[in-house]
């Protein structure tokens, strides 16, 4: 089977888009996981797809795959990859679309100067809901939690953004232990669905450093989500005001947050490196 793609990347977090619209193709899982490898197919840290949508009042249904061929229910900087997308493909006219995701609908919109806001809606600390198993009885939705790592008390912030995350407060990302923490945090039994394991170092009240370990993808150059959720933790917590800018190891982005209740606003850039067409092997 021959496949049209996109090769897109928001801040280094790269990504194969795929137009299920005009063609006949969503992924298995041995598929994504080979689009997804870096030696052999395509390589990305997530295949993104763009279907028509499934319920009224929205533009397209988007779907996530990450490289180990697990469908997700939110990607922060897919999103500003897919509006750019879908404007590049005719797909759409207009600059600000909704859109269905399994974590919710987001609403990205395409700015005059080429950037990318997404409004990501409210975040989430109710645990059930995240989903997360707290320890607290009383306050299980506290902004700090304690976290049993291999026998070491961390303390997290969970947050859902559409997808869980635990973010952690460190001195200095980049001797923070994500790479021996990340896997632990990841598949922790606390987060029945797994979690993306956020480490943040606080620069100052509008600035902010981030590495995050993503659920089914490992270490990633950015991760918008996780930005949106670190940004939350922090203003939760009492260390943030916003906006905030929030650099990653691929480059910036712009976090906004009025408080409870209020929708979360990323604002980043979204790149397209290419455009081709694949030949999948018939054994997958």
């Amino acid at each position: 089977m021959r496949i049209r793609f996109s090769k897109m990347h928001g801040l280094g977090n790269d990504f194969v888009v795929l137009d299920a619209i005009n063609q006949a193709f969503v992924p298995t899982p041995a598929q994504a996981r080979w689009l997804a490898d870096r030696h052999f197919g395509v390589g990305c840290d997530q295949i993104l797809v763009v279907e028509k949508p499934g319920r009224p009042g929205v533009d397209f249904r988007y779907r996530i795959f990450n490289a180990d061929g697990g469908e997700v229910e939110q990607c922060g900087n897919g999103a500003r990859c897919f509006v750019r997308f879908v404007h590049e493909q005719g797909l759409t006219q207009a600059r600000e679309i909704r859109v269905e995701t399994k974590g919710g609908i987001i609403a990205p919109r395409l700015e005059a100067d080429g950037q990318v806001t997404v409004d990501m809606g409210a975040p989430i600390f109710a645990p059930a809901e995240i989903p997360f198993t707290s320890p607290l009885t009383e306050l299980s939705d506290a902004a700090v939690q304690p976290l049993d790592v291999d026998g070491q008390i961390v303390e997290i912030s969970a947050v859902s953004m559409g997808n869980p995350h635990a973010v952690q407060v460190v001195a200095d990302v980049d001797t923070a232990p994500v790479a021996a923490q990340g896997p632990r945090i990841e598949a922790h039994p606390s987060f029945p669905r797994r979690v993306n394991a956020g480490f943040m170092q606080v620069l100052d009240r509008h600035a902010i450093r981030l590495r995050v370990y993503e659920r089914g993808a490992g270490e990633t150059l950015a991760c918008g989500t996780g930005a949106c959720a670190a940004v939350v933790a922090g203003i939760r917590r009492g260390l943030l005001d916003s906006p905030v800018r929030v650099t990653t190891r691929g480059g910036d982005l712009s976090i906004a947050w009025a408080g409870t209740g209020a929708p979360v606003l990323m604002t980043g850039p979204a790149t397209t490196v290419f455009s081709a067409e694949i030949e999948l092997p018939n054994n997958l």
